[in-house]
């Protein structure tokens, strides 16, 4: 009976820690919905609060007052965020899987290479002749899917996830007369659901989040990522909020922090989605299943 009781005040304690804590997390979220629905002037006047004083939809309205520009800047980062992350987790997880292999020759030399040019690289300079000059890819897609196809932080984490799996089951393979494309398609890959799972989570974060590459290769409005078309319009709103001020102007209507909100809403509101189906994969263990015995 007292071990019951024990067990039954522990997950009272445990249950309202948790709730506790979610409460802590949602917090910012909340205000960040509060603060994009709210009146600049409440905002200016009284700051930022739970529920708005004063409901408004004019950031939202602001933002969507071109909503075919919207929506083809959403294709472009769906676009890039769902070919870019699913190269890059496959070449990550390759390249990864080629390292870590004992019997590869090379695979210290290649570590190396890659290890270093987190170190050192070539410069903005050198990387915006190389690609525009040279590979000509000024206003196209691929200058903005390249540049972060390979993220060597990322492709350590994934070699230390792939040392990890039992030797056993590369050997296996290759009693069966396995060729190594099928030794990782078929015995590897498979066990490496927690690690895609997560990279591919930042790969998919980063490429979605992108604005930078698309200011130095994209001068074509129609191939604008989100991120890079929100940035230009809080650039203008901005601009001419200064131009207002140094005036004297009055243009208080003219939102500007609960454009910020509204805008990180419209850029986050997506991605959050992709949480759910990756959580899944944190808590599975990388030997699922048996080798032959």
């Amino acid at each position: 009976m007292k071990t019951t009781k024990d067990v039954c005040v522990f997950n009272i304690l445990g249950y309202t820690l948790i709730g506790l804590w979610c409460l802590v997390c949602i917090f910012p979220i909340i205000l960040l919905i509060s603060g994009s629905l709210s009146v600049e002037s409440d905002i200016s006047q009284f700051g930022f609060s739970i529920i708005p004083r004063h409901f408004t939809g004019a950031a939202y309205n602001l933002i969507f007052k071109a909503p075919g520009e919207l929506m083809q800047a959403y294709g472009v980062t769906i676009f890039i965020t769902v070919v870019g992350a699913g190269l890059g987790l496959i070449i990550t997880a390759m390249t990864a899987y080629v390292i870590s292999r004992k019997d590869f020759r090379y695979r210290n030399p290649i570590t190396f290479f890659f290890y270093f040019t987190t170190l050192f690289n070539g410069g903005l300079l050198s990387t915006y002749i190389f690609v525009i000059r040279y590979l000509r890819l000024k206003n196209s897609l691929l200058a903005l899917i390249l540049p972060l196809l390979i993220n060597v932080f990322y492709l350590l984490i994934m070699r230390s996830f792939v040392s990890s799996v039992p030797e056993s089951i590369v050997e296996s393979g290759k009693i069966e007369g396995c060729s190594d494309y099928t030794i990782f398609f078929r015995l590897v890959l498979p066990l490496l659901k927690p690690a895609l799972a997560t990279i591919g989570l930042f790969l998919a974060l980063d490429y979605w989040n992108d604005w930078y590459n698309a200011m130095l290769y994209i001068t074509d409005h129609k191939l604008y990522p989100l991120q890079y078309m929100l940035y230009n319009l809080l650039s203008a709103t901005d601009a001419m909020s200064r131009v207002a001020t140094n005036t004297g102007i009055p243009m208080g209507s003219l939102p500007s922090q609960s454009l910020k909100m509204a805008m990180a809403v419209v850029a986050t509101g997506p991605i959050i989605l992709i949480y759910p189906w990756v959580q899944k994969y944190f808590i599975k263990g990388i030997t699922v299943g048996s080798v032959k015995g």
